[in-house]
């Protein structure tokens, strides 16, 4: 599967708030790295942010643009509440192996009405 297709698949997921589906995209050793927090690395890890996130905001992923570039698939977003942000992908035998994504961690925060953790963005 080429990268801009898992992304396409990511994006389904994400929207659907499918925590296991959007896990089992990612390679066993992936890394994500939401620049607001440290990189969390291995599919676990990962598989936590998203059952952390979905179960304090209602996220929703519109699809700006998303571009591809060899193993690279590159997305630009917004919600509905006019957040914006981008995530860079790298793609290997179907599986996102490492994410990077930006964002703004106190916009989403106000736009969603709660209050940001104390501690870590994940408030552990």
């Amino acid at each position: 599967m080429r990268p801009r297709d898992v992304v396409n698949h990511w994006v389904e997921r994400f929207n659907a708030g499918d925590v296991d589906g959007l896990a089992a995209l990612y390679a066993e050793d992936a890394v994500n790295h939401q620049v607001v927090m440290e990189p969390l690395h291995g599919r676990a890890a990962i598989r936590r942010l998203f059952e952390v996130e979905f179960g304090r905001a209602s996220m929703v992923c519109l699809v700006e643009n998303l571009f591809e570039d060899g193993d690279w698939a590159i997305l630009e977003w917004r919600d509905p509440n006019g957040l914006r942000g981008c995530g860079f992908f790298c793609v290997q035998e179907g599986r996102i192996v490492f994410q990077r994504g930006y964002f703004d961690r106190l916009r989403f925060f106000e736009l969603q009405g709660i209050e940001p953790p104390r501690g870590s963005y994940l408030g552990e």
